[in-house]
């Protein structure tokens, strides 16, 4: 809660009362035939008056108690401290000012005798006392409440953000290694092939830095970025790999984790391509199935052993975290075994496209 915020409507709630106090001194007074309507409103205004400079007083000197909220008998205990304050103060503050005023006025302020009229306006005070201490309470609670729910979620948005940056900082290098091993195998049989690869690694990487320190990407530049890796792993395995891609246009809009696509197609070369002499085609595709985004890399020859199923390698490990600290259960990754041979995977994102 907003500490300003928390002050106006203490500040109104109080005005109001004692608003209802002179009223309702205002009505019995004149339904007592009493002459003379300042009197009642100057009785209650005096209280109102010396009461709230009590309060100020009592929040000011007690405030560096607020810790203690958390121990509500300790936190009243040191509130009821100053009922001795409420006690000694308000009648002689008070019943001055009406005094002083009638004077003014030309006439002399009667009330009972001071022993009778210390003991009532004592007994009422306290009660006044304690209800603004229970109110005070709840307020202050709820506001401390309000700060610490306040704390924790940005605590939480710091923690996700750390989460986030390492993960992704884990995945970078991973693919820069791979590209850089891919251009080293073709420096020694084709230099030009090499040089063409340098230059869409480079461009690669222009792509990734125009977007450092973001966490979610549209869709067409994840795959810009997955089309260069595509074209750098194509090159390293000439003739070895076909890619089909099968994009709905219409989802290119949509956000997904930076560089998520990437560990996926990676996982195909490594398990799928690099134990394999025969060609491998493999199909990327992007779809809408209701309000999900389903992102697909699958090959046609693959096998998924029982430990990739579930473990998956680093990339995909931390794929799934990155999913889990972005969007909870709303995303998912798994990967599928195809028939006859072939393996899927899937990830399934939300998204409003």
């Amino acid at each position: 809660m907003n500490n300003r915020r928390t002050v106006y409507a203490i500040a109104a709630a109080w005005t109001m009362f004692w608003l209802l106090m002179i009223a309702t001194a205002v009505q019995d007074f004149l339904r007592d035939g009493g002459q003379g309507l300042w009197k009642p409103v100057l009785w209650e205004s005096s209280s109102a008056v010396v009461a709230t400079l009590l309060l100020a007083l009592q929040r000011r000197f007690t405030r560096r108690h607020d810790h203690l909220l958390g121990s509500p008998l300790r936190w009243f205990g040191m509130q009821l401290l100053w009922a001795p304050v409420y006690w000694l103060g308000f009648v002689p503050l008070a019943f001055g000012i009406r005094h002083g005023v009638y004077a003014l006025a030309g006439e002399t302020y009667e009330h009972e005798d001071w022993l009778p009229t210390l003991l009532y306006e004592d007994v009422k005070i306290s009660v006044f006392f304690g209800i603004f201490v229970v109110i005070q309470f709840g307020l202050l609670s709820y506001r401390a409440l309000m700060e610490e729910k306040l704390r924790a979620e940005q605590a939480n948005a710091l923690l996700r953000q750390a989460q986030l940056q390492q993960l992704t900082q884990q995945m970078q290098p991973h693919f820069l290694f791979n590209a850089l091993n891919t251009i080293s195998s073709l420096m020694h049989t084709d230099v030009e092939r090499a040089d063409a690869t340098l230059i869409q690694l480079a461009d690669v990487l222009r792509a990734t830095l125009e977007h450092s320190g973001r966490q979610l990407a549209p869709l067409s530049t994840e795959l810009r970025l997955l089309r260069g890796y595509a074209h750098l792993m194509s090159e390293r395995y000439t003739d070895r790999v076909r890619i089909a891609w099968h994009i709905d246009e219409a989802m290119h809009g949509c956000e997904v984790p930076l560089m998520s696509l990437q560990p996926l197609l990676e996982n195909v070369f490594k398990h799928t391509v690099e134990r394999r002499r025969q060609p491998t085609r493999i199909t990327i595709a992007a779809l809408r199935d209701g309000g999900e985004l389903v992102l697909r890399v699958e090959d046609d020859s693959g096998r998924l052993e029982p430990e990739r199923a579930t473990d998956g390698g680093i990339g995909l490990r931390n794929l799934r975290e990155r999913l889990t600290v972005l969007h909870g259960g709303a995303a998912s990754l798994r990967l599928l075994q195809l028939e006859p041979a072939g393996v899927r995977a899937e990830m399934r994102l939300p998204c409003a496209c």
